[in-house]
């Protein structure tokens, strides 16, 4: 896991030591370890890296990496969980190699397979590597988007980078306001992620499942993974079927437990988070792999007091199968300001709402020196989680809205009439011009994907919510948040063996009887603690938002609505907003529901308010 960055010049003109210094400085945080870099011989060309070792830390996995007989050049952040099966079948066929990283086994496959490599990898990447020969230029992106990859160009330039707010600061592009954009985002916080829109209108997404070639200038996208490509044939009967998802869920634990340093997780006492580490458990007792490492009891609390999403009791049950002794990370009323700036830049986009609460955890983790965290991400996008009793009527329709299928243009409208009628009936749409000047729907990953016949509603909506909407959304938030801490986060659920097989599952085998995850809380029966195994409660990884909007943040949104950000009032009407905020503020009334409406403005005004934009 790394910070990865390029420049390539388009005219000839040499790249400058200081602005691939500069760019790569700006993802420093992502790769506390080292810095390097690297020069084409006419210096049209010019990788970054900033390490943070995992996988052989010494100087055998220092990046960009070149490859021995010197003709391809890499920097890649990720993991490549098979490296070492891999590796065995390379040196079968004659490749000798002179380190221990994974990386190096990048480089071999890539000269063994080219682009075939990418179906053979089990893991998570952003990656680009030059042929010095032909003077081109391969990027690519994981399967389902874990690893971010932002790029931007021009006549003068190529330029790529793991975060927009690096390439944006780096003084290589204008960074210019993409107003459709931002007015998608405050429509929907789950509509823009999945597409290659970014909020700067220079600055692009290399969506999940994408390659691109830079030849003589010319940049050439094309999709290489699609997933309902790789449906597997499933068992016969549900027995069977139980059985084999137990093996792959086991098999993609194991497989990230593989680490030359200290890992741990993050557990919250859902079933997620406990099947992770109640089968980290049972992969010790059952023996560990090549490369496991051993240093794994390391979990990581965050706890509430007195607020209604603290899950501590059931994190300490699942901690104690496991045999653990967690960290406990008290995050309340005080922690309402905490670091409030710097978090909402690290998180580098707009959210529904304050992620203090993962900033501060992963923050925990790299205090004691885990670098490694395997959570449970993406298991409510595969089987389901978001229709449950108790949530919000918002989050419920936030969450219908963004798994309707939308194979067409009518379907896409009528997602945006859907939304409009949900804000419209909740009385708060502070958008200026209403939906006249919000753009369609932006192009998704998956959307047009053709998928099975037989396919009911639920399975449609969750290959959505996987591909296009929510999770991206997500991967996005987790990824800046731990890595702006140096953290590396590992997600079992999202194997792309069990991600396979999981959607070829018919609906009833993942939500039946009131329950969801129904496959994988029947494939955990007696490997975790029996109340979190069958429980239904669904309690989000959020920060106590109406606790702190009716009280220590109430006094910053009044100052934030006070700024003068005219871009920020060219698409909102800003009175109007001022006067929900003011009165939530004066009945102290704020709860999920306008948290969930309004967050995504006054995350929008203190982002445009940030002296990193230009005027178009």
């Amino acid at each position: 896991m790394c910070g990865i960055a390029g420049i390539v010049s388009i005219r000839g003109k040499p790249v400058e030591p200081g602005e691939i210094s500069r760019l790569t400085s700006l993802l420093a945080h992502r790769g506390p370890f080292g810095e390097g870099s690297w020069f084409s011989a006419d210096r049209d060309l010019a990788f970054g890296h900033r390490r943070l070792a995992i996988i052989d830390p010494g100087a055998g996995g220092y990046q960009p990496m070149q490859s021995a007989d010197g003709r391809h050049i890499i920097v890649f952040n990720g993991e490549i969980y098979n490296f070492l099966e891999l590796r065995s079948e390379l040196e079968a066929a004659g490749a000798v190699f002179r380190s221990q990283s994974d990386t190096e086994v990048i480089l071999a496959a890539w000269q063994a397979w080219r682009e075939g490599m990418l179906t053979r990898f089990n893991g998570m990447w952003a990656l680009a590597i030059f042929d010095t020969h032909s003077k081109e230029l391969f990027l690519a992106r994981d399967r389902f988007g874990i690893k971010p990859l932002l790029y931007a160009m021009s006549p003068e330039r190529f330029v790529f980078a793991s975060e927009q707010r690096a390439l944006m600061r780096s003084g290589l592009i204008a960074a210019t306001l993409d107003a459709d954009v931002a007015r998608r985002l405050l429509l929907d916080a789950f509509g823009v992620e999945g597409s290659e829109r970014t909020l700067c209108r220079e600055v692009r997404r290399l969506q999940a499942g994408h390659c691109m070639w830079l030849r003589q200038g010319r940049l050439e996208i094309k999709r290489w993974w699609r997933t309902v490509d790789h449906l597997p044939a499933l068992p016969t009967s549900d027995a069977e079927r139980v059985e084999r998802f137990g093996e792959l869920f086991r098999s993609a634990v194991a497989l990230r437990m593989r680490s030359d340093v200290p890992i741990g997780t993050c557990l919250s006492g859902g079933f997620d988070s406990s099947a992770v580490i109640c089968a980290m458990a049972a992969h010790e007792r059952a023996g560990m792999g090549p490369r496991d490492s051993i240093s794994w009891r390391h979990a990581f609390v965050a706890t509430f007091p007195g607020a209604i999403n603290d899950e501590r009791p059931m994190a300490e049950e699942a901690a104690a199968w496991a045999d653990v002794a967690p960290t406990y990370l008290e995050i309340g009323r005080d922690d309402a300001l905490t670091e409030l700036d710097r978090i909402l830049d690290d998180n580098d986009d707009v959210y529904i709402a304050l992620p203090t609460a993962v900033w501060l955890i992963y923050r925990e983790l790299s205090r004691q020196n885990v670098t490694v965290s395997l959570d449970g991400h993406g298991a409510d996008e595969l089987m389901g989680a978001y229709f449950q009793e108790g949530q919000s009527a918002t989050f419920r329709m936030r969450n219908m809205l963004a798994g309707v299928s939308s194979s067409s243009a009518l379907a896409r409208r009528g997602v945006d009439l859907l939304r409009a009628l949900m804000i419209r009936r909740q009385g708060h749409y502070f958008l200026r011009g209403g939906l006249r000047d919000v753009p369609a729907q932006f192009a998704l990953v998956g959307d047009d994907d053709p998928l099975p016949r037989d396919w009911g509603p639920l399975n449609r909506r969750l290959y959505r919510m996987f591909h296009g909407t929510v999770l991206p959304t997500i991967l996005r938030n987790f990824d800046r948040l731990s890595m702006a801490h140096g953290i590396e986060v590992r997600m079992p659920f999202m194997d792309w063996r069990l991600v396979t097989y999981t959607m070829a599952l018919p609906e009833t085998i993942k939500s039946s009887d009131g329950y969801t995850k129904v496959i994988a809380r029947r494939a955990m029966e007696g490997r975790m603690p029996e109340s979190i195994r069958m429980g239904r409660r669904k309690v989000g990884f959020n920060s106590p938002m109406p606790e702190w909007l009716n009280g220590a943040l109430s006094d910053w949104t009044i100052a934030l609505l006070d700024r003068n950000v005219p871009a920020f009032t060219e698409i909102v009407e800003e009175n109007r907003l001022r006067e929900a905020v003011l009165r939530l503020n004066r009945t102290k009334a704020w709860d999920w529901e306008s948290v969930g409406r309004i967050w995504p403005y006054l995350n929008m005004k203190w982002m445009l308010g940030q002296s990193t934009w230009q005027s178009p």
